[in-house]
């Protein structure tokens, strides 16, 4: 409900601040007072239409903020976060909008800058406005079908058919899905036919094509391995190396032989053995060096045919990969793909069959549960109409018919709410034949027939807040008086604000505010009894009150 609502510079209103309490409060004052005007501030704060003339004259800027308690489990939160604004349900939420004469008009969400058609949307689930010239929800077509699923409790038929409509949806996707595959795979057959032999007759390995890169790579360096191998053996036996290292070595081997040379320690004896040592490892080293070229000397293959067949390998595997646009190591997975692909065109049809029996099967299961949610909205749809005709009756609206018309989508707009199109249409006088609620003629009928819907729908719909502008225009006595039994009995429930100028409305209110205008602009004050008594006497009376108005005053007070 509205914990409090805040008005700065606005039409004839200087500064206002109210907070109301909860059920139902009558709001009275002379035509011109300012009314209207704190109503139509409220519909800005909403995000409803402005317009730079509301800014009270002499001033900049107008601002209107309007703060709000709703329930944690109250469908705003979920539309916040939906939108991605930062609430939680253990604060108050604040509808702010600040109109200037320089710049656009700005929209804001507990001081979160929002768009005004965000604004609106918030502001339509905490209140509604009923009225003679205010679309209410219950004057916009597309929330009949809400209103009458909520009146005959169609929550968990609707679950119902939401999963369907899912489960359905899944399976179009995945129809279409493999439609699109196999149409492709049928434009490409003769192609993936041909380029599935091919791959299949090179029979492409992994790995194979970098192994014949390398191996080609050592047979074209053979021959020329084979050339220093040989120029290597022949330097090695012309130069006579070997020989003249074992005469060497033979040499000095008899110095260390020598009398008295083997064990002594002298500077010449170490010498000679230090030399014959040295001349030895040269000898192995020299001797194992020619085995070593020898041995490979017997490794180097140069095979002319091989290199041709590796190369000729090589350069086939090559031209696939280009030709497939792939590495040419990658072409064993590029074979399994497009035979995977073929075997589609040969086979898909048979998967195309399942999905769309499936899919038959699924649509088979929504149309059930959308056919289910459609009866129980026909039985509905009788009681509320019985519902509201009952609520006309005493609003002096007894030659008004309320219809809760239900029509079948069109093929393809069908969705998880169903299959159908609901609207309550009006007919106010018979014969005169059915039309949209929102264009019954008389702005009277139209706040009545909105109390009266709104009566039948009992706890129908999100807003806790109702408002409604001068209902009981154009009625008196009985009339009233049924207008303010009905508003009673929504104050119950709700946060209830009732424009009127009628004396058995505002007598049937839990509070009375009083709208006056002075010198600084229009002021709302609370009354208490006995002011309250002389307001209801003006109502009464007109200008001058009289004894008479103020003991009838009394009565209605009494009577309430």
């Amino acid at each position: 409900m509205i914990l409090s609502l805040s008005i700065r510079d606005f039409v004839l209103i200087d500064r206002l601040d109210i907070e109301p309490g909860s059920g139902f409060t009558a709001l009275t004052g002379e035509t011109g007072a300012g009314k209207s005007i704190i109503l139509d501030a409220l519909s800005v704060a909403m995000g409803h239409g402005s317009d730079r003339a509301m800014i009270r004259a002499g001033q900049d800027q107008s601002t209107v903020a309007v703060e709000f308690s709703p329930p944690v489990n109250h469908p705003v939160w979920a539309a916040l976060i939906e939108s991605g604004i930062d609430a939680s349900p253990d604060e108050t939420l604040t509808l702010k909008r600040v109109l200037r004469r320089a710049g656009p008009a700005r929209a804001f969400l507990n001081d979160q800058p929002v768009s005004a058609a965000l604004l609106s949307e918030i502001g339509d689930l905490l209140v509604e406005i009923h009225g003679q010239h205010a679309a209410s929800s219950l004057m916009k077509p597309s929330s009949h079908r809400r209103l009458l699923d909520l009146f005959a409790g169609n929550e968990t038929l609707l679950d119902a058919c939401a999963s369907a409509y899912g489960l359905m949806a899944e399976a179009s996707a995945k129809r279409e899905e493999l439609e699109v595959e196999h149409a492709k795979a049928i434009e490409q057959r003769d192609w993936l036919s041909e380029a599935v032999d091919e791959l299949s007759g090179l029979g492409p390995r992994e790995g194979e094509a970098a192994q014949l890169t390398e191996r080609r790579t050592l047979l074209m360096q053979s021959e020329r391995v084979t050339e220093a191998v040989r120029e290597a053996e022949t330097v090695l036996d012309e130069s006579g190396v070997e020989d003249a290292l074992a005469r060497a070595a033979r040499a000095t081997d008899r110095i260390c032989r020598l009398p008295g040379f083997e064990a002594s320690e002298d500077a010449l004896p170490v010498a000679a053995r230090a030399a014959a040592e040295a001349v030895e490892r040269a000898l192995i080293e020299t001797r194992e060096a020619a085995n070593a070229i020898g041995q490979l000397e017997r490794l180097v293959h140069h095979d002319s045919a091989e290199l041709d067949s590796a190369e000729a390998r090589l350069f086939a595997l090559r031209a696939a990969g280009r030709k497939h646009n792939c590495d040419p190591d990658l072409l064993p997975d590029m074979l399994v793909s497009l035979s995977k692909r073929l075997d589609l065109v040969e086979a898909g049809e048979d998967a195309l069959k399942a999905a769309r029996k499936a899919e038959a099967s699924a649509r088979a299961d929504w149309h059930q549960a959308a056919g289910k949610l459609s009866d129980a909205r026909k039985a509905a749809a009788s009681r509320l109409e019985k519902a509201i005709a009952r609520e006309l009756k005493p609003l002096k609206l007894g030659r008004s018919v309320i219809r809760v018309s239900i029509s079948p989508l069109a093929e393809g707009e069908g969705g998880p709410n169903g299959i159908d199109r609901v609207e309550f249409d009006a007919e106010t006088n018979p014969g005169a034949g059915f039309g949209p609620l929102r264009k019954i003629a008389s702005g009277g009928e139209l706040a009545r027939v909105s109390l009266a819907l709104k009566c039948a729908l009992a706890e129908a719909g999100s807003a806790l807040t109702l408002i409604f502008d001068e209902a009981d225009q154009g009625v008196g006595g009985a009339v009233a008086a049924a207008i303010g039994e009905r508003l009673i009995s929504l104050g119950q429930s709700r946060q209830v604000f009732a424009i009127t100028h009628s004396p058995q409305v505002a007598a049937s209110a839990a509070a009375q505010w009083l709208v006056e205008k002075g010198a600084g602009g229009s002021r709302i004050r609370g009354l208490d009894d006995s002011s309250r008594q002389e307001e209801i006497a003006r109502m009464l009376s007109g200008a001058e009150v009289t004894a008479e108005a103020r003991a009838a005053a009394g009565r209605l007070l009494e009577g309430a």
